[in-house]
């Protein structure tokens, strides 16, 4: 587990080398006088977005550098540069206040690197001189999580298994004096988590279904309660429903909702937000043998509904079922659940832009605003009651794919979650990617981290005023 979060972030200004934010044909006059401007000439240097140019001392050493902010500077372009900035300490120049504060965690985030599977891990790396006044732990706190959750995602499912996810959060426990109960295998059933054992009953032994439960801060019944509920399988083959190659090719990431709940629930209880907190994962592997669950099979759950399986490819949202059914037995004020569910999430919004779905008007807005303030875009979709007749099942009490006729697969699914999601208090649900598709500077392909930093912000400012 990420501990700790590279140093990318320093306070001591100290030999620091400058990176100037230059606007799209800004003048440069100022930055170095005219030789500085006849370097940028030279190399066509204007302030486009994202442009990059170092700039040389009279002894031919690294002096500084140019950055193209373009029209306007966004502080979430300062991502590409802890990837592309030569190693060394450096600090921008051109910004301020709440921008520079943006910039440097953006700076943060951008450094992550994922090289445990290297022969020749990366060396040494750029770091930024944080800005006067910004809290510079906090920062780091944060991109602590992101990388968790990046890092958990991009391992493959040979090193993170349902054991792994467990290790790691009996890691996540320890260090915050939290409590932690793991509930696996058989006992699933006499727990009364039918549908989390159902999913992962056909994996080997070494690779049982648990349930993971971290609590912290119970005892403080004067404090709100929050649940953070994730979807942990491991790694998704389809089941029986059998995937394809290409679709199966990244299903290693199929636990994202984990290690976001995980992340979150990590850095709640680091940054001692004032709320009781409850995190929940179920981890599972869809596996194929002769155990496994079939199409056409009525499962049980643990809030007493049946549920008919009419493709073993919608498992996630099963061990979500009995997982949402848990946490509503802790009487949660607030509930966020997270989840690589379904494709049709990627049709209607692309990888970038999570989905999310409650029917709280306060809590979404709340949950949008945050997400914006802190560049981690959401962006809210409709619970359409008109759909939910299409999870209707003449033979159990629901089903777990939708009737094609609805075809708007997120929405479904979404419908399916709040049938089982906690009466108490809000619900709201993220139908994350948690994976970045497209390498560029600063956005390796791989584990992205998605909805972390917004649903945190959100927190911080609802209970900030429990303190």
């Amino acid at each position: 587990m990420s501990v700790l979060h590279p140093e990318l972030l320093v306070a001591g200004a100290a030999g620091s080398l400058p990176v100037h934010i230059v606007l799209k044909d800004g003048p440069l006059d100022g930055l170095g006088g005219a030789a500085t401007a006849a370097w940028a000439g030279a190399h066509e240097f204007t302030g486009k977005t994202g442009q990059l140019l170092i700039l040389p001392g009279p002894d031919g050493a690294v002096a500084g550098a140019l950055f193209g902010a373009g029209e306007s500077f966004d502080p979430n372009s300062a991502r590409a540069l802890a990837a592309r900035l030569p190693a060394g300490l450096w600090r921008l120049e051109g910004v301020n206040g709440t921008e520079a504060e943006a910039a440097a965690l953006a700076f943060a985030l951008g450094g992550y690197r994922f090289d445990r599977y290297r022969a020749r891990p990366g060396g040494e790396r750029s770091q930024l001189v944080a800005p006067k006044g910004m809290d510079v732990a906090a920062a780091l706190r944060i991109a602590a999580a992101c990388a968790l959750a990046r890092e958990m995602v991009d391992t493959p499912a040979a090193d993170m298994g349902p054991l792994q996810i467990e290790t790691i959060a009996r890691e996540i426990a320890s260090e915050s004096k939290a409590t932690i109960a793991v509930t696996e295998g058989e006992a699933l059933l006499e727990a009364n988590y039918p549908a989390i054992h159902a999913v992962g009953r056909a994996a080997s032994p070494a690779r049982q279904p648990r349930i993971i439960e971290i609590g912290w801060n119970l005892d403080r019944t004067d404090l709100p309660l929050v649940a953070l509920v994730g979807k942990g399988v491991v790694f998704d083959s389809g089941g029986l429903n059998i995937k394809g190659g290409a679709g199966m090719r990244n299903m290693k990431k199929d636990m994202g909702g984990a290690a976001h709940a995980l992340a979150l629930g990590r850095l709640v209880m680091q940054s001692k937000l004032p709320v009781r907190l409850v995190v929940l994962v179920a981890a599972v592997e869809n596996a194929i043998s002769a155990d496994a669950f079939r199409p056409g099979d009525v499962l049980n759950s643990r809030k007493g509904l049946t549920i008919e399986i009419g493709n073993t490819d919608a498992e996630g949202r099963l061990i979500l079922a009995d997982a949402l059914c848990r946490a509503g037995e802790h009487k949660p004020d607030l509930t966020l659940d997270f989840a690589t569910l379904t494709g049709a999430a990627r049709i209607a919004l692309g990888p970038d832009l999570p989905p999310l779905y409650t029917e709280d008007d306060t809590l979404a807005d709340e949950l949008l605003e945050a997400g914006r303030a802190v560049h981690d875009p959401l962006w809210r979709m409709p619970l359409w009651s008109g759909y939910r007749a299409s999870i209707d099942s003449e033979l159990a009490d629901v089903r777990n794919d939708s009737a094609a006729w609805a075809q708007a697969g997120s929405v479904t699914a979404a419908l399916f979650l709040q049938r089982f999601a906690p009466e108490t208090g809000v619900w709201a649900h993220m139908d994350i990617f948690a994976w970045n598709p497209r390498a560029r500077p600063g956005w390796p392909e791989g584990g992205a981290a998605q909805a972390i930093r917004a649903c945190h912000a959100m927190l911080a400012r609802r209970y900030s005023a429990a303190r």
